[in-house]
């Protein structure tokens, strides 16, 4: 399935999701700045706030995929979805050293964009069903890295809506999360901009006023 914009999906997944949490109390959190798009959507018509859970990947030297993950909290999060226990082991005890330094350069730099409206709060959560919206999950390691920094809130329900999703994360999404939509599972996943006719995400700067400002769009 192909849709025509970010916005046009997060349309499609907001007229789903009212029906069964338009008078709830939710909290719309975007893993991405793709999923921001996709979460004001859904935001302006839960009547629900809208924040960002700010990340960054921990790349090692010589392999493809991150080891793990920091969130804004300084959680680190390994990628269980890309390598086994083994795999994971190995390579903490040879690049221990470099991983402490990577994450003390990342944290720096996700404390230089705390600042920034529209940055996800666990005050603001407390209590809440939690909507968790990205435009495309390839695997669930960027849900590992919510589930992570959301373990120490106390929260009503996980609730995840994605356009478009593996066939391999769905599976794992049906375990985590306590309530799944998903507009479309793809079986040999390409890229998650390949499914978007009309690339529409804006500069970060205009993602955080979007959400700054979301309140003021409920429909």
């Amino acid at each position: 399935m192909y849709f025509a914009s970010r916005m046009q999906a997060g349309r499609m997944l907001a007229s789903q999701l009212v029906e069964k949490y338009r008078y709830e109390d939710c909290a719309v959190i975007a893993l991405n700045d793709g999923g921001v798009v996709i979460g004001a959507q859904i935001a302006m018509q839960l009547h629900s706030i809208l924040m960002l859970l700010m990340s960054e990947e921990i790349n090692l030297p010589r392999e493809i995929e991150a080891i793990g993950a920091i969130a804004q909290d300084g959680s680190f999060t390994l990628n269980h979805s890309s390598y086994n226990d083994g795999e994971l082991e190995e390579l903490m005890s040879e690049y221990f050293g470099f991983m402490e330094m990577e994450k003390l350069k990342r944290i720096h730099e996700l404390q230089h964009l705390i600042g920034a409206g529209g940055i996800l709060k666990k005050e603001r959560i407390r209590g809440r069903n939690i909507i968790l919206v990205t435009d495309g999950i390839q695997s669930s390691f960027s849900l590992d890295i919510a589930l992570m920094y959301l373990k120490p809130v106390a929260i009503e329900k996980i609730i995840v809506a994605t356009p478009l999703a593996s066939v391999n994360a769905v599976d794992i999404l049906h375990v985590k999360a306590d309530d799944l939509y998903c507009l479309s599972v793809i079986e040999n996943y390409i890229s998650t901009d390949h499914y978007y006719d009309t690339q529409d995400v804006p500069e970060h700067a205009k993602i955080v006023d979007t959400i700054e400002k979301i309140i003021l769009n409920w429909q």
